[in-house]
């Protein structure tokens, strides 16, 4: 078992070289916004009423219990894709279920730093994952760096835009200062006998994340992380579906083109799809790891793949304040849904978390 007791993040490859540009995201719940994105229309019938809510610097199930309130009905009624940063602006879809009829009022729903600004009615919940993606706007402040920072800054952002970063599970999965990746290891153990099930899961996910990110980084590491390997397992952009490399002409330049992207294994149940070189690259990680994935095994969690790249959509940036001394990036972008914009920013610059960095020096 390699040591999991360092910092997550430090350790993976980059993909454009280790930036030495630093600066700061989050300094205000204003500067991290995301919104939901849906990939089908909601229909104006049903018995779900579909709440578009905006929230500011709080949590997403604290807003789910508020919504259930307002509308008369238990939690379990109330449908939402996923959590959303608590320090942010976020935009996202909620639904509840309730008879059709007369819906609760808009105005009688009083919450701080919580709007309904919607309300539409559609024939089914909203599920967990059921995003297609999830669009960012970012404020980036404090950016310092050596001489001529801000060319080499706007050439990795072209970099990025025409190959895509690579498609790391975030913070947000493991959990502060790691913890989820700890209870796992607990969990396997033994030594978490009552944890509930949706901590259980929570945990799972968290194991199998990290070795993602380390197989992921071996390929950034070699350069293949964009480039075909032999017997990988191919992902369509913008699609769930993969299949086999079969040596077909024209794979390479669809890569290229990031029309296809190379995927690599969430170990779990089942046998590995990959044949030749990309088979050997996941069974080198997984002798790594035999015991987390038995236990995965153990408990029925199918493997699954992932994408080794994500294409940040219709990426954009401005300056906001023109200034040698205290510079403000703007950046905007859309991601598919479970790929991290926090990701995209450790390709960029070397950023820190405000709120994180705050929450240390209370600590200390």
């Amino acid at each position: 078992m390699k040591d999991i007791s360092i910092e997550p993040f430090s350790p993976l490859s980059y993909a454009f070289g280790q930036p030495d540009i630093t600066g700061f995201y989050k300094v205000l719940p204003e500067d991290f916004l995301v919104e939901e994105q849906i990939a089908f229309e909601l229909s104006g019938e049903g018995e779900h009423l579909w709440c578009w809510v905006e929230k500011k610097g709080e949590n997403t199930d604290w807003v789910l219990q508020k919504l259930a309130k307002w509308a008369g009905v238990s939690s379990g009624r109330v449908g939402v894709a996923g959590q959303k940063d608590r320090h942010a602006v976020t935009r996202q879809w909620f639904s509840i279920q309730l008879p059709e009829g007369k819906n609760p009022l808009i105005e009688e729903f009083r919450v701080e730093n919580v709007k309904i600004l919607n309300v539409v009615r559609h024939q089914r919940k909203l599920k967990t994952g059921g995003l297609s993606g999830n669009r960012f706007t970012l404020i980036i402040r404090n950016l310092k760096g050596r001489k001529g920072w801000v060319q080499a800054l706007e050439a990795r952002l072209m970099l990025m835009q025409s190959q895509g970063v690579p498609n790391y599970f975030g913070a947000q999965r493991f959990g502060l200062y790691g913890r989820n990746i700890k209870q796992g290891i607990k969990l396997l153990a033994g030594e978490l006998p009552n944890v509930k099930r949706n901590q259980k899961s929570l945990y799972l996910s968290a194991l199998r994340s990290w070795m993602f990110n380390q197989l992921l980084s071996q390929r950034v590491q070699s350069g293949q992380w964009n480039q075909l390997v032999s017997g990988d397992v191919l992902q369509l952009e913008g699609s769930n579906k993969w299949f086999l490399d079969d040596a077909s002409s024209g794979l390479h330049s669809r890569i290229e083109q990031l029309d296809l992207h190379p995927t690599g294994a969430l170990y779990g149940k089942g046998i590995l799809p990959t044949q030749k070189e990309a088979l050997v690259i996941e069974q080198t990680v997984a002798k790594s790891f035999l015991d987390w994935i038995s236990a995965l095994d153990a408990y029925g969690v199918q493997q699954d793949r992932r994408a080794l790249r994500v294409v940040p959509i219709n990426l954009m940036w401005q300056w906001v304040e023109d200034s040698s001394i205290d510079p403000v990036l703007k950046l905007s972008f859309s991601l598919r849904s479970g790929s991290y914009a926090t990701m995209v920013l450790r390709e960029l610059f070397n950023g820190e978390d405000y709120q994180v960095r705050l929450k240390s020096q209370k600590k200390e």
